[in-house]
């Protein structure tokens, strides 16, 4: 067992009442667990994000915590946020880190693997992007 390590696991999804495809806007939102699998009680500082639209637009967010909070991990600890963001396309994808503290001062990051983000409309097909004809 690693010394100092966090684990995060990320449960994206799309939301159609916050997306306006006519308009290039479409919602998400995603749920992030980290879980301390680490030997040593350690504190998330602060988040970095890299998100990615199909365009090739990129976004980069920083910042301290998540969701307000600098939550402090015990090893076997797990803690759960939700946030969301925006992208100007259907799909596209997000990856980053959140950097740590242990409590004995040791500096560490925990990445976030990337992934998708992917809009579909109610049934789970995808949105429309023009005019079906007959």
């Amino acid at each position: 067992m690693p010394r100092y390590e966090f684990r995060a696991e990320a449960r994206p999804r799309f939301l159609p009442e916050h997306s306006s495809p006519e308009r290039g806007i479409y919602g998400f939102a995603y749920t992030i667990t980290i879980t301390n699998v680490g030997e040593v009680a350690g504190q998330l500082i602060a988040r970095h994000w890299i998100i990615c639209d199909a365009h090739g637009g990129v976004q980069e967010v920083k910042g301290l915590g998540v969701v307000g909070q600098q939550p402090l991990l015990q090893p076997g600890e797990s803690f759960e946020y939700t946030s969301g963001c925006r992208l100007a396309t259907a799909s596209g994808s997000m990856h980053g880190s959140y950097f740590c503290v242990a409590e004995d001062g040791e500096r560490f990051e925990c990445p976030v693997p990337l992934f998708s983000l992917e809009a579909t409309a109610v049934g789970g097909a995808a949105p429309s992007q023009g005019r079906v004809l007959h």
